[in-house]
Protein backbone atom coordinates (compact mmCIF):
# COMPACT_ATOMS: atom_id res chain seq x y z
CA UNK A 1 0.00 0.00 0.00
CA UNK A 2 1.45 3.55 -0.59
CA UNK A 3 1.67 5.90 1.89
CA UNK A 4 -0.62 8.47 0.00
CA UNK A 5 -3.59 5.96 -0.14
CA UNK A 6 -3.29 5.05 3.34
CA UNK A 7 -3.02 8.37 4.78
CA UNK A 8 -5.95 9.60 2.92
CA UNK A 9 -8.34 6.97 3.75
CA UNK A 10 -6.73 7.97 7.61
CA UNK A 11 -7.48 11.59 7.46
CA UNK A 12 -10.89 10.86 5.99
CA UNK A 13 -11.58 8.81 9.32
CA UNK A 14 -10.00 11.47 11.39
CA UNK A 15 -7.38 8.74 12.08
CA UNK A 16 -3.76 10.25 10.96
CA UNK A 17 -2.59 9.70 14.26
CA UNK A 18 -2.58 5.81 13.94
CA UNK A 19 -0.85 5.67 10.39
CA UNK A 20 1.55 2.78 10.63
CA UNK A 21 3.51 3.64 7.33
CA UNK A 22 4.99 -0.11 7.26
CA UNK A 23 1.42 -1.70 6.13
CA UNK A 24 1.33 -3.41 2.90
CA UNK A 25 -1.24 -5.67 2.87
CA UNK A 26 -0.26 -7.51 -0.29
CA UNK A 27 3.08 -8.32 1.64
CA UNK A 28 3.27 -12.11 2.32
CA UNK A 29 3.35 -13.77 5.73
CA UNK A 30 6.52 -14.94 7.37
CA UNK A 31 7.24 -18.52 7.05
CA UNK A 32 8.02 -20.16 10.43
CA UNK A 33 9.76 -23.43 10.03
CA UNK A 34 8.95 -24.44 13.91
CA UNK A 35 5.26 -24.47 12.83
CA UNK A 36 5.33 -26.53 9.40
CA UNK A 37 5.14 -23.49 7.60
CA UNK A 38 6.94 -23.57 4.03
CA UNK A 39 8.18 -21.22 1.49
CA UNK A 40 5.52 -19.16 -0.90
CA UNK A 41 6.27 -20.23 -4.46
CA UNK A 42 4.23 -20.38 -7.65
CA UNK A 43 4.65 -23.56 -9.60
CA UNK A 44 3.97 -23.86 -13.35
CA UNK A 45 3.00 -26.60 -15.20
CA UNK A 46 2.01 -27.04 -18.49
CA UNK A 47 -0.15 -30.90 -18.19
CA UNK A 48 -1.40 -31.44 -14.98
CA UNK A 49 -1.01 -30.62 -11.25
CA UNK A 50 -2.05 -31.41 -7.48
CA UNK A 51 -2.11 -28.96 -4.91
CA UNK A 52 -2.49 -30.52 -1.31
CA UNK A 53 -1.31 -30.14 2.15
CA UNK A 54 1.87 -32.56 2.25
CA UNK A 55 4.98 -33.43 -0.18
CA UNK A 56 3.87 -37.20 0.08
CA UNK A 57 0.42 -36.70 -0.98
CA UNK A 58 1.36 -33.89 -3.79
CA UNK A 59 3.60 -37.41 -4.59
CA UNK A 60 1.09 -39.86 -4.81
CA UNK A 61 -1.30 -38.46 -6.79
CA UNK A 62 1.39 -37.19 -9.47
CA UNK A 63 2.05 -40.78 -9.66
CA UNK A 64 -1.30 -41.99 -10.73
CA UNK A 65 -1.44 -38.79 -12.84
CA UNK A 66 1.42 -39.95 -14.67
CA UNK A 67 0.58 -43.50 -15.40
CA UNK A 68 -2.92 -42.15 -16.91
CA UNK A 69 -4.24 -41.69 -14.46
CA UNK A 70 -7.63 -38.98 -14.29
CA UNK A 71 -8.24 -36.10 -11.43
CA UNK A 72 -10.46 -38.55 -9.77
CA UNK A 73 -7.43 -41.42 -9.45
CA UNK A 74 -5.22 -38.58 -8.49
CA UNK A 75 -7.26 -37.59 -5.43
CA UNK A 76 -8.11 -41.19 -4.33
CA UNK A 77 -4.23 -41.48 -3.79
CA UNK A 78 -3.88 -37.95 -2.26
CA UNK A 79 -6.46 -38.80 0.11
CA UNK A 80 -5.08 -41.84 1.60
CA UNK A 81 -1.44 -40.38 1.83
CA UNK A 82 -3.36 -37.53 4.07
CA UNK A 83 -4.61 -39.40 6.34
CA UNK A 84 -1.71 -41.31 6.74
CA UNK A 85 0.66 -38.10 7.49
CA UNK A 86 -2.02 -35.45 8.05
CA UNK A 87 -3.99 -37.70 10.26
CA UNK A 88 -5.30 -35.06 12.66
CA UNK A 89 -6.78 -33.27 9.51
CA UNK A 90 -8.89 -35.66 7.38
CA UNK A 91 -9.32 -38.91 6.56
CA UNK A 92 -11.42 -42.24 5.96
CA UNK A 93 -12.82 -42.05 9.66
CA UNK A 94 -14.59 -38.71 8.22
CA UNK A 95 -16.21 -37.20 5.34
CA UNK A 96 -15.68 -34.54 2.30
CA UNK A 97 -17.51 -32.55 -0.16
CA UNK A 98 -16.18 -32.68 -3.77
CA UNK A 99 -16.39 -30.74 -7.26
CA UNK A 100 -15.49 -32.29 -10.30
CA UNK A 101 -14.92 -30.76 -13.60
CA UNK A 102 -15.94 -33.41 -16.47
CA UNK A 103 -14.31 -31.21 -19.29
CA UNK A 104 -15.64 -33.35 -22.32
CA UNK A 105 -19.15 -32.75 -21.23
CA UNK A 106 -18.32 -29.15 -19.47
CA UNK A 107 -20.15 -30.51 -16.86
CA UNK A 108 -19.68 -29.66 -13.14
CA UNK A 109 -20.82 -32.43 -10.09
CA UNK A 110 -21.32 -31.81 -6.60
CA UNK A 111 -20.43 -35.25 -4.50
CA UNK A 112 -21.90 -35.03 -0.86
CA UNK A 113 -19.69 -37.13 1.30
CA UNK A 114 -20.96 -35.74 4.12
CA UNK A 115 -21.11 -37.76 7.39
CA UNK A 116 -24.64 -38.58 8.89
CA UNK A 117 -26.25 -38.23 12.50
CA UNK A 118 -27.05 -41.98 13.57
CA UNK A 119 -30.63 -43.79 13.39
CA UNK A 120 -30.83 -43.74 17.36
CA UNK A 121 -30.46 -40.14 17.65
CA UNK A 122 -32.64 -37.60 19.24
CA UNK A 123 -33.03 -34.05 19.63
CA UNK A 124 -31.51 -33.43 23.17
CA UNK A 125 -28.36 -35.59 22.26
CA UNK A 126 -26.24 -32.43 22.86
CA UNK A 127 -27.78 -31.52 26.23
CA UNK A 128 -26.85 -32.14 29.85
CA UNK A 129 -30.00 -33.37 32.08
CA UNK A 130 -30.72 -29.58 32.90
CA UNK A 131 -31.62 -29.03 29.45
CA UNK A 132 -28.33 -26.53 29.04
CA UNK A 133 -25.70 -27.31 25.99
CA UNK A 134 -23.12 -29.47 26.80
CA UNK A 135 -19.08 -27.43 26.16
CA UNK A 136 -18.05 -27.82 23.42
CA UNK A 137 -14.84 -29.79 24.87
CA UNK A 138 -17.28 -32.18 26.72
CA UNK A 139 -18.98 -32.93 23.43
CA UNK A 140 -15.92 -33.45 20.94
CA UNK A 141 -14.24 -36.79 23.02
CA UNK A 142 -15.26 -40.21 22.55
CA UNK A 143 -18.21 -42.12 20.18
CA UNK A 144 -20.88 -39.44 21.43
CA UNK A 145 -20.28 -37.20 18.32
CA UNK A 146 -18.86 -39.70 15.58
CA UNK A 147 -21.41 -39.38 12.80
CA UNK A 148 -21.63 -42.00 9.83
CA UNK A 149 -18.31 -41.85 7.71
CA UNK A 150 -18.40 -41.08 3.84
CA UNK A 151 -15.22 -40.88 3.00
CA UNK A 152 -14.45 -43.93 1.73
CA UNK A 153 -18.29 -43.78 0.12
CA UNK A 154 -17.15 -40.72 -2.03
CA UNK A 155 -13.48 -41.92 -3.38
CA UNK A 156 -15.52 -44.82 -4.73
CA UNK A 157 -18.41 -43.08 -6.48
CA UNK A 158 -15.46 -40.85 -7.89
CA UNK A 159 -13.42 -43.67 -8.89
CA UNK A 160 -16.94 -45.34 -10.57
CA UNK A 161 -17.55 -42.41 -12.54
CA UNK A 162 -14.26 -40.68 -13.19
CA UNK A 163 -11.62 -42.64 -12.90
CA UNK A 164 -9.12 -44.93 -15.07
CA UNK A 165 -6.70 -46.98 -13.30
CA UNK A 166 -7.62 -49.85 -11.17
CA UNK A 167 -9.21 -49.13 -7.96
CA UNK A 168 -6.06 -51.14 -6.00
CA UNK A 169 -3.32 -49.36 -7.82
CA UNK A 170 -4.27 -45.96 -5.67
CA UNK A 171 -4.47 -47.46 -2.81
CA UNK A 172 -0.27 -48.32 -2.98
CA UNK A 173 1.32 -45.24 -2.18
CA UNK A 174 -0.22 -45.04 1.43
CA UNK A 175 -0.10 -48.88 1.69
CA UNK A 176 4.17 -48.75 1.02
CA UNK A 177 4.52 -45.35 2.87
CA UNK A 178 2.18 -47.36 6.05
CA UNK A 179 4.20 -50.03 5.96
CA UNK A 180 7.43 -48.66 5.51
CA UNK A 181 7.69 -45.36 7.64
CA UNK A 182 6.91 -41.27 6.71
CA UNK A 183 8.98 -38.63 7.99
CA UNK A 184 6.69 -37.18 11.33
CA UNK A 185 6.06 -33.51 9.71
CA UNK A 186 6.40 -30.02 12.48
CA UNK A 187 2.87 -29.53 12.12
CA UNK A 188 1.81 -32.96 13.42
CA UNK A 189 3.92 -32.74 16.33
CA UNK A 190 3.27 -29.60 17.10
CA UNK A 191 -0.11 -30.64 17.51
CA UNK A 192 1.07 -33.23 20.25
CA UNK A 193 1.56 -31.21 22.62
CA UNK A 194 -0.16 -29.04 25.10
CA UNK A 195 -4.21 -29.63 26.33
CA UNK A 196 -5.15 -31.33 23.12
CA UNK A 197 -2.32 -34.17 23.90
CA UNK A 198 -4.09 -35.31 27.00
CA UNK A 199 -7.22 -35.68 25.30
CA UNK A 200 -5.30 -37.82 22.78
CA UNK A 201 -4.24 -39.54 25.54
CA UNK A 202 -7.91 -40.89 27.10
CA UNK A 203 -8.14 -44.12 24.41
CA UNK A 204 -5.62 -46.72 24.19
CA UNK A 205 -4.72 -47.22 20.51
CA UNK A 206 -4.64 -43.55 20.24
CA UNK A 207 -2.07 -42.88 22.70
CA UNK A 208 0.08 -46.02 21.56
CA UNK A 209 0.61 -44.91 18.18
CA UNK A 210 0.90 -41.30 19.07
CA UNK A 211 2.84 -41.21 21.97
CA UNK A 212 5.14 -44.31 21.85
CA UNK A 213 7.17 -45.09 24.86
CA UNK A 214 4.87 -42.11 26.57
CA UNK A 215 6.62 -39.86 24.48
CA UNK A 216 4.81 -37.68 21.72
CA UNK A 217 6.16 -38.24 18.47
CA UNK A 218 9.17 -35.71 17.06
CA UNK A 219 9.22 -34.35 14.15
CA UNK A 220 11.40 -36.12 11.89
CA UNK A 221 11.03 -39.14 13.69
CA UNK A 222 10.54 -42.48 11.01
CA UNK A 223 6.49 -43.50 11.93
CA UNK A 224 5.24 -46.69 10.55
CA UNK A 225 1.43 -47.62 10.70
CA UNK A 226 0.55 -51.56 9.94
CA UNK A 227 -2.77 -51.05 11.55
CA UNK A 228 -3.53 -48.43 8.41
CA UNK A 229 -1.81 -50.42 5.85
CA UNK A 230 -3.92 -53.84 6.77
CA UNK A 231 -7.30 -51.46 6.39
CA UNK A 232 -6.13 -50.20 3.24
CA UNK A 233 -5.24 -53.71 2.14
CA UNK A 234 -8.44 -54.46 2.93
CA UNK A 235 -10.87 -51.93 1.13
CA UNK A 236 -8.61 -52.47 -1.87
CA UNK A 237 -9.14 -55.82 -2.39
CA UNK A 238 -13.05 -55.95 -1.27
CA UNK A 239 -13.87 -52.37 -2.19
CA UNK A 240 -15.98 -50.11 -0.14
CA UNK A 241 -18.20 -52.91 1.23
CA UNK A 242 -15.06 -53.55 3.28
CA UNK A 243 -15.92 -50.67 5.39
CA UNK A 244 -19.06 -50.47 5.34
CA UNK A 245 -19.93 -54.38 5.88
CA UNK A 246 -17.40 -55.94 6.57
CA UNK A 247 -14.91 -57.05 9.76
CA UNK A 248 -13.87 -53.55 9.37
CA UNK A 249 -17.48 -51.70 9.95
CA UNK A 250 -17.68 -53.93 13.12
CA UNK A 251 -14.74 -52.49 14.74
CA UNK A 252 -15.79 -48.86 14.23
CA UNK A 253 -19.08 -49.61 15.46
CA UNK A 254 -17.71 -51.67 18.51
CA UNK A 255 -15.42 -49.02 19.22
CA UNK A 256 -17.92 -45.82 19.10
CA UNK A 257 -20.40 -47.50 21.33
CA UNK A 258 -18.18 -48.95 23.60
CA UNK A 259 -16.14 -46.23 24.07
CA UNK A 260 -15.09 -45.54 27.30
CA UNK A 261 -15.11 -41.70 27.64
CA UNK A 262 -18.53 -40.61 26.18
CA UNK A 263 -19.94 -43.90 24.65
CA UNK A 264 -21.80 -43.23 21.13
CA UNK A 265 -25.17 -44.21 19.21
CA UNK A 266 -23.34 -45.24 15.42
CA UNK A 267 -24.79 -49.03 14.37
CA UNK A 268 -24.10 -51.53 12.13
CA UNK A 269 -26.97 -50.35 10.16
CA UNK A 270 -25.57 -46.52 10.07
CA UNK A 271 -23.01 -48.10 8.21
CA UNK A 272 -24.58 -50.27 5.32
CA UNK A 273 -26.83 -47.67 4.71
CA UNK A 274 -24.69 -44.97 3.80
CA UNK A 275 -24.94 -43.05 0.47
CA UNK A 276 -23.08 -40.65 -0.98
CA UNK A 277 -25.33 -37.89 -3.05
CA UNK A 278 -24.44 -36.31 -6.32
CA UNK A 279 -25.98 -32.81 -6.39
CA UNK A 280 -26.08 -29.94 -8.10
CA UNK A 281 -23.78 -27.20 -7.45
CA UNK A 282 -24.49 -23.81 -6.32
CA UNK A 283 -23.16 -21.67 -9.21
CA UNK A 284 -23.35 -17.62 -8.67
CA UNK A 285 -22.12 -14.77 -11.64
CA UNK A 286 -19.52 -12.44 -10.49
CA UNK A 287 -18.49 -10.03 -12.82
CA UNK A 288 -17.56 -11.71 -15.91
CA UNK A 289 -17.08 -15.25 -14.04
CA UNK A 290 -19.08 -18.28 -12.52
CA UNK A 291 -17.86 -19.09 -9.46
CA UNK A 292 -19.01 -23.00 -8.42
CA UNK A 293 -18.99 -24.16 -4.80
CA UNK A 294 -20.71 -26.43 -2.60
CA UNK A 295 -24.28 -25.94 -1.82
CA UNK A 296 -26.49 -27.43 1.46
CA UNK A 297 -25.55 -29.38 3.67
CA UNK A 298 -22.62 -27.27 3.53
CA UNK A 299 -22.96 -23.14 3.73
CA UNK A 300 -19.54 -22.69 1.49
CA UNK A 301 -20.99 -22.14 -2.04
CA UNK A 302 -24.16 -20.37 -0.89
CA UNK A 303 -22.03 -17.65 1.98
CA UNK A 304 -18.80 -17.18 -0.69
CA UNK A 305 -21.64 -16.83 -3.70
CA UNK A 306 -23.93 -14.37 -1.35
CA UNK A 307 -20.36 -12.58 -0.02
CA UNK A 308 -19.09 -12.22 -3.91
CA UNK A 309 -22.72 -11.13 -4.80
CA UNK A 310 -22.38 -8.27 -2.31
CA UNK A 311 -19.33 -7.01 -3.34
CA UNK A 312 -20.03 -7.09 -6.77
CA UNK A 313 -21.95 -4.05 -6.07
CA UNK A 314 -18.76 -2.04 -5.75
CA UNK A 315 -15.98 -1.28 -7.70
CA UNK A 316 -13.23 -3.93 -5.71
CA UNK A 317 -10.93 -4.32 -9.18
CA UNK A 318 -10.26 -0.46 -8.92
CA UNK A 319 -9.21 -0.14 -5.14
CA UNK A 320 -7.19 -2.91 -4.96
CA UNK A 321 -5.69 -5.15 -2.14
CA UNK A 322 -3.52 -2.22 -0.93
CA UNK A 323 -6.75 0.02 -0.12
CA UNK A 324 -8.25 -0.74 3.16
CA UNK A 325 -11.74 0.03 1.91
CA UNK A 326 -11.38 -2.99 0.10
CA UNK A 327 -11.34 -4.48 3.21
CA UNK A 328 -13.88 -2.48 4.90
CA UNK A 329 -16.17 -3.92 1.91
CA UNK A 330 -15.18 -7.49 2.60
CA UNK A 331 -15.85 -7.09 6.60
CA UNK A 332 -19.29 -5.67 5.66
CA UNK A 333 -20.44 -8.08 3.11
CA UNK A 334 -19.31 -10.73 5.42
CA UNK A 335 -21.20 -9.82 8.18
CA UNK A 336 -24.29 -9.89 5.84
CA UNK A 337 -23.71 -12.82 4.69
CA UNK A 338 -22.66 -14.81 7.96
CA UNK A 339 -26.48 -13.32 9.16
CA UNK A 340 -28.29 -14.99 6.13
CA UNK A 341 -26.33 -18.60 7.16
CA UNK A 342 -26.96 -19.09 10.51
CA UNK A 343 -30.19 -18.14 10.09
CA UNK A 344 -31.47 -20.52 6.89
CA UNK A 345 -28.46 -23.18 5.76
CA UNK A 346 -28.65 -26.78 6.98
CA UNK A 347 -29.33 -29.88 5.27
CA UNK A 348 -31.44 -29.16 2.34
CA UNK A 349 -33.02 -32.65 2.48
CA UNK A 350 -34.54 -31.88 5.77
CA UNK A 351 -35.30 -28.24 6.06
CA UNK A 352 -36.85 -25.48 3.33
CA UNK A 353 -33.29 -23.35 1.88
CA UNK A 354 -34.10 -20.86 0.09
CA UNK A 355 -30.87 -21.47 -2.46
CA UNK A 356 -31.33 -19.29 -5.44
CA UNK A 357 -33.32 -16.44 -3.02
CA UNK A 358 -29.93 -16.17 -1.15
CA UNK A 359 -28.11 -15.51 -4.41
CA UNK A 360 -30.76 -13.66 -6.05
CA UNK A 361 -28.76 -10.40 -7.91
CA UNK A 362 -31.79 -7.99 -6.34
CA UNK A 363 -31.60 -9.18 -2.88
CA UNK A 364 -27.84 -9.01 -2.63
CA UNK A 365 -27.96 -5.45 -4.16
CA UNK A 366 -30.71 -4.72 -1.39
CA UNK A 367 -28.17 -6.44 1.12
CA UNK A 368 -25.39 -3.97 -0.34
CA UNK A 369 -27.25 -0.73 0.82
CA UNK A 370 -26.66 -1.45 4.54
CA UNK A 371 -23.19 -1.19 3.53
CA UNK A 372 -21.53 2.80 4.45
CA UNK A 373 -18.24 4.14 4.00
CA UNK A 374 -17.83 6.13 7.30
CA UNK A 375 -19.21 3.50 9.86
CA UNK A 376 -19.36 -0.15 10.11
CA UNK A 377 -22.16 -2.65 10.65
CA UNK A 378 -22.37 -3.60 14.26
CA UNK A 379 -22.77 -7.32 14.45
CA UNK A 380 -24.89 -9.19 14.78
CA UNK A 381 -26.82 -7.91 11.98
CA UNK A 382 -29.97 -9.19 11.50
CA UNK A 383 -30.44 -11.78 8.73
CA UNK A 384 -32.55 -11.01 5.53
CA UNK A 385 -35.65 -11.93 3.96
CA UNK A 386 -34.40 -13.61 0.48
CA UNK A 387 -37.31 -14.63 -2.09
CA UNK A 388 -38.50 -18.21 -1.20
CA UNK A 389 -37.83 -17.76 3.07
CA UNK A 390 -40.08 -19.96 4.46
CA UNK A 391 -42.67 -17.88 6.31
CA UNK A 392 -42.50 -19.25 9.52
CA UNK A 393 -38.95 -18.57 10.37
CA UNK A 394 -36.45 -21.41 12.15
CA UNK A 395 -34.15 -20.36 15.03
CA UNK A 396 -31.05 -19.38 14.26
CA UNK A 397 -27.61 -20.74 14.85
CA UNK A 398 -23.85 -19.63 14.84
CA UNK A 399 -22.16 -23.13 15.53
CA UNK A 400 -18.61 -22.36 13.93
CA UNK A 401 -16.90 -26.31 13.60
CA UNK A 402 -13.35 -26.31 14.09
CA UNK A 403 -10.24 -26.28 11.86
CA UNK A 404 -9.58 -30.23 11.74
CA UNK A 405 -9.76 -30.15 7.36
CA UNK A 406 -7.70 -30.50 4.56
CA UNK A 407 -8.20 -29.23 0.94
CA UNK A 408 -7.24 -30.78 -2.48
CA UNK A 409 -7.31 -29.32 -5.87
CA UNK A 410 -6.05 -31.17 -9.39
CA UNK A 411 -6.13 -30.79 -12.71
CA UNK A 412 -5.18 -33.55 -15.22
CA UNK A 413 -4.26 -33.37 -18.70
CA UNK A 414 -7.48 -33.67 -20.47
CA UNK A 415 -8.80 -30.67 -18.59
CA UNK A 416 -11.15 -32.29 -15.79
CA UNK A 417 -10.93 -30.76 -12.36
CA UNK A 418 -11.61 -31.48 -8.67
CA UNK A 419 -11.81 -29.37 -5.63
CA UNK A 420 -12.62 -31.22 -2.25
CA UNK A 421 -12.37 -30.40 1.28
CA UNK A 422 -12.06 -33.49 3.17
CA UNK A 423 -12.48 -33.27 7.10
CA UNK A 424 -12.41 -35.10 10.57
CA UNK A 425 -13.70 -31.95 12.01
CA UNK A 426 -11.93 -31.13 14.90
CA UNK A 427 -8.18 -31.64 15.27
CA UNK A 428 -7.66 -35.34 15.87
CA UNK A 429 -11.62 -35.80 15.45
CA UNK A 430 -13.37 -37.73 18.24
CA UNK A 431 -10.00 -39.31 19.23
CA UNK A 432 -10.49 -42.91 18.93
CA UNK A 433 -8.69 -44.70 16.30
CA UNK A 434 -9.99 -48.13 14.31
CA UNK A 435 -7.61 -49.74 12.08
CA UNK A 436 -5.01 -47.22 11.57
CA UNK A 437 -7.24 -44.53 11.24
CA UNK A 438 -9.04 -41.56 13.58
CA UNK A 439 -13.14 -41.32 13.07
CA UNK A 440 -14.65 -38.18 13.22
CA UNK A 441 -16.30 -35.69 15.34
CA UNK A 442 -18.78 -34.34 13.09
CA UNK A 443 -22.18 -34.36 14.93
CA UNK A 444 -20.59 -31.27 16.83
CA UNK A 445 -20.99 -29.50 13.60
CA UNK A 446 -25.12 -29.66 14.43
CA UNK A 447 -26.45 -26.90 16.76
CA UNK A 448 -26.40 -28.44 20.18
CA UNK A 449 -29.78 -26.72 20.88
CA UNK A 450 -32.47 -28.41 18.85
CA UNK A 451 -34.68 -24.87 19.22
CA UNK A 452 -34.17 -21.50 19.73
CA UNK A 453 -36.62 -18.54 21.04
CA UNK A 454 -39.21 -21.47 20.58
CA UNK A 455 -38.52 -22.11 16.83
CA UNK A 456 -36.79 -25.25 15.98
CA UNK A 457 -33.37 -24.66 14.70
CA UNK A 458 -32.72 -25.24 11.05
CA UNK A 459 -29.28 -27.01 11.88
CA UNK A 460 -30.53 -29.29 15.02
CA UNK A 461 -29.71 -32.76 14.89
CA UNK A 462 -31.91 -35.66 13.70
CA UNK A 463 -31.12 -39.38 12.20
CA UNK A 464 -29.80 -39.27 9.07
CA UNK A 465 -29.29 -36.25 8.92
CA UNK A 466 -26.16 -34.04 7.64
CA UNK A 467 -24.65 -31.35 9.64
CA UNK A 468 -24.13 -27.95 8.22
CA UNK A 469 -20.69 -27.86 7.31
CA UNK A 470 -18.42 -24.40 5.81
CA UNK A 471 -16.45 -26.12 3.48
CA UNK A 472 -16.66 -24.26 0.45
CA UNK A 473 -14.51 -26.60 -2.36
CA UNK A 474 -14.50 -24.31 -5.39
CA UNK A 475 -14.07 -24.12 -9.13
CA UNK A 476 -14.39 -20.86 -11.26
CA UNK A 477 -14.83 -20.53 -15.05
CA UNK A 478 -14.45 -17.22 -17.26
CA UNK A 479 -16.77 -15.67 -19.51
CA UNK A 480 -16.04 -17.76 -22.63
CA UNK A 481 -17.39 -21.10 -19.52
CA UNK A 482 -13.52 -22.27 -19.71
CA UNK A 483 -11.49 -23.34 -16.30
CA UNK A 484 -10.19 -20.88 -14.73
CA UNK A 485 -9.54 -21.57 -11.15
CA UNK A 486 -9.75 -24.86 -8.86
CA UNK A 487 -9.34 -23.71 -5.47
CA UNK A 488 -10.67 -24.45 -1.42
CA UNK A 489 -9.28 -24.24 2.07
CA UNK A 490 -9.76 -26.32 5.48
CA UNK A 491 -10.41 -23.81 8.46
CA UNK A 492 -13.97 -24.02 10.22
CA UNK A 493 -16.44 -21.27 9.66
CA UNK A 494 -13.19 -19.19 8.45
CA UNK A 495 -13.21 -21.34 5.48
CA UNK A 496 -15.64 -18.96 3.81
CA UNK A 497 -13.66 -15.92 4.49
CA UNK A 498 -10.20 -17.48 3.26
CA UNK A 499 -11.93 -18.56 -0.22
CA UNK A 500 -13.64 -15.12 -0.57
CA UNK A 501 -10.60 -13.21 -0.08
CA UNK A 502 -8.39 -15.14 -2.61
CA UNK A 503 -11.10 -15.22 -4.90
CA UNK A 504 -11.72 -11.33 -4.67
CA UNK A 505 -7.40 -11.25 -4.82
CA UNK A 506 -7.56 -13.07 -8.21
CA UNK A 507 -10.43 -12.14 -10.10
CA UNK A 508 -10.11 -8.46 -8.91
CA UNK A 509 -7.02 -8.37 -8.34
CA UNK A 510 -5.33 -9.74 -10.52
CA UNK A 511 -3.22 -11.21 -8.34
CA UNK A 512 -1.28 -14.83 -9.10
CA UNK A 513 -2.86 -17.75 -6.85
CA UNK A 514 0.22 -17.98 -4.65
CA UNK A 515 0.00 -14.12 -3.86
CA UNK A 516 -3.53 -14.62 -3.02
CA UNK A 517 -2.99 -17.17 -0.68
CA UNK A 518 -0.12 -15.46 0.92
CA UNK A 519 -2.43 -12.53 1.61
CA UNK A 520 -2.91 -11.56 5.48
CA UNK A 521 -6.43 -12.91 6.68
CA UNK A 522 -9.22 -10.95 7.53
CA UNK A 523 -12.34 -13.03 8.81
CA UNK A 524 -16.06 -11.48 9.56
CA UNK A 525 -18.45 -14.20 10.90
CA UNK A 526 -21.08 -11.51 11.86
CA UNK A 527 -19.17 -11.06 15.21
CA UNK A 528 -15.92 -9.93 15.95
CA UNK A 529 -13.43 -9.15 13.21
CA UNK A 530 -10.26 -11.28 12.93
CA UNK A 531 -7.09 -10.48 11.64
CA UNK A 532 -4.53 -13.12 10.98
CA UNK A 533 -1.62 -12.79 13.33
CA UNK A 534 1.79 -11.82 12.47
CA UNK A 535 1.03 -10.23 9.01
CA UNK A 536 0.52 -6.75 7.72
CA UNK A 537 -3.40 -7.55 7.94
CA UNK A 538 -3.11 -6.01 11.59
CA UNK A 539 -2.31 -2.83 10.51
CA UNK A 540 -5.95 -2.77 9.76
CA UNK A 541 -6.84 -2.21 12.90
CA UNK A 542 -7.16 1.35 13.68
CA UNK A 543 -9.24 2.09 10.59
CA UNK A 544 -11.46 -0.58 11.07
CA UNK A 545 -11.94 0.14 15.14
CA UNK A 546 -12.66 3.44 13.85
CA UNK A 547 -15.03 2.75 12.17
CA UNK A 548 -16.72 0.59 14.89
CA UNK A 549 -15.19 -2.97 14.32
CA UNK A 550 -14.26 -5.19 17.53
CA UNK A 551 -11.36 -6.62 16.36
CA UNK A 552 -9.66 -9.76 17.13
CA UNK A 553 -5.87 -10.98 16.74
CA UNK A 554 -5.54 -14.80 15.77
CA UNK A 555 -3.31 -17.40 14.11
CA UNK A 556 -5.63 -18.54 11.58
CA UNK A 557 -5.09 -21.68 10.25
CA UNK A 558 -5.55 -21.91 6.38
CA UNK A 559 -4.83 -24.36 4.08
CA UNK A 560 -5.55 -22.86 1.10
CA UNK A 561 -4.63 -24.63 -2.30
CA UNK A 562 -4.97 -23.66 -5.83
CA UNK A 563 -4.81 -23.98 -9.36
CA UNK A 564 -5.26 -21.37 -12.05
CA UNK A 565 -5.14 -22.18 -15.66
CA UNK A 566 -4.04 -18.95 -17.81
CA UNK A 567 -3.62 -19.76 -21.47
CA UNK A 568 -4.06 -23.15 -21.04
CA UNK A 569 -1.09 -23.15 -18.47
CA UNK A 570 -1.26 -24.27 -15.02
CA UNK A 571 -0.04 -21.92 -11.91
CA UNK A 572 0.15 -23.36 -8.35
CA UNK A 573 -0.31 -22.18 -4.81
CA UNK A 574 -0.08 -23.87 -1.61
CA UNK A 575 -0.84 -22.07 1.55
CA UNK A 576 2.60 -21.50 3.73
CA UNK A 577 0.44 -21.70 6.98
CA UNK A 578 1.14 -25.73 6.11
CA UNK A 579 3.12 -28.14 4.88
CA UNK A 580 1.39 -28.23 1.61
CA UNK A 581 3.10 -27.87 -2.07
CA UNK A 582 2.01 -27.69 -5.93
CA UNK A 583 3.64 -29.82 -8.06
CA UNK A 584 2.53 -30.59 -11.43
CA UNK A 585 4.29 -31.64 -15.21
Amino acid sequence: MTVHKLTKFLIFLGLSCFFSPSLALAQSPQPEDSTGRGQSQLSHAGRHMVAAAHPEAVKAGLEMLKNGGSAADAAIAVQLVLNLVEPQSSGIGGGAFALFYDARARDTIAYDGRETAPREIKPDHFLKTDGTPLKFSDALLGGHAVGTPGTVALLAKLHREHGKLPWAELFEPAIQLAKNGFAVGPRLAAMLQGPRAERLKTFAATRAYFFPGDRPLAAGALRTNPAFAASLETIATDGPDAFYKGDLAQSIVTAVRNARTNPGLLSRADLAAYKVIRRTPVCQPYRSYRVCGMGPPSSGGLTVGQILGILENFELPALGPDNPRSWHLLNEASKLAFADRNQYIADADFVAVPTAGLLDRDYLAKRSRFIRDKTSIIPPMVPGNPPGAPGKPKGGDTQNGRPGTSHISIVDAEGNALSMTTTIEGAFGSQIMVGGFLLNNELTDFSFRPAKDGAPVANRIAPGKRPRSSMAPTIVFDENDRLRLVVGSPGGSRIIGYVAKTLVAVLDWNMDIQSAIDLGHLVNRNRFTDLEAGTPAVELRPALEALGNRIQIHDMNSGLHGIEIIDKKLRGGADPRREGVARGD
